[in-house]
């Protein structure tokens, strides 16, 4: 099983945030040959289904989190964006969702909740308190893991983007689960200028 899904299908981690989810699954089912892929809790949809564009791009996040998580040198960044990553996975979860079956979401769990939200701007202010924010806008790239954050900043506005998408497409979506993206990206940029250590290039030539 790979450390990030594909997803939703069996055997992923987006299905796996039900508990009883069977383990074992094999990683190919050959179900999706046919150009579709598996919702949560049943059915299927074709796999350029807006709703599965918006569940992709946010297992994009994921992964891109994971590689800013891999390259930060400091323990408490790295704690914050793990904990976001599994927040993630509930976003998935609930925009992967059969829209007949919501019933059967679980909060903080597959269904997105006002606390997810609430926790995220409680360590937005704490690190801008700590660590002031740039008053002019800035070159990403003072070091690896500060151009990480900010490249998984633009993939969580990516998937916020294709969530509205999707929503503005008449789709049921979880207006929290649009808050919960739209906070993160902001979380993801105070990171990075933490991350970054310092006064950082900024956008226009002295």
């Amino acid at each position: 099983m790979p450390l990030v899904p594909l997803v939703p299908r069996l055997g992923s981690d987006w299905a796996r945030a039900i508990p009883g989810y069977p383990n074992g699954v094999r990683i190919y089912t050959k179900t999706g040959d046919d150009g579709t892929t598996g919702l949560l809790y049943g059915g299927r949809a074709p796999k350029d289904d807006p709703a599965v564009e918006a569940y992709g791009s946010v297992d994009e996040a994921v992964a891109q989190l994971g590689l800013a998580r891999g390259l930060s040198n400091h323990p408490p960044i790295q704690a914050i964006l793990l904990e976001a990553q599994r927040d993630l996975f509930v976003v998935g979860a609930d925009l992967a969702t059969n829209p007949a079956q919501r019933a059967k979401l679980r909060p903080g769990m597959s269904l997105v909740t006002a606390s997810m939200i609430e926790n995220l701007e409680r360590i937005i202010d704490e690190t801008v308190a700590e660590h002031p924010l740039p008053q002019e806008f800035i070159v990403p790239g003072a070091n690896a893991a500060s151009a990480a954050l900010d490249v998984s900043r633009t993939a969580v506005r990516r998937a916020e983007r294709r969530a509205i998408e999707l929503r503005d497409a008449g789709r049921e979506v979880n207006p929290e689960a649009l808050r919960y993206l739209n906070r993160l990206s902001d979380l993801v940029f105070v990171l990075a200028r933490w991350e970054a250590g310092g006064p950082e290039e900024p956008s226009r030539r002295a």
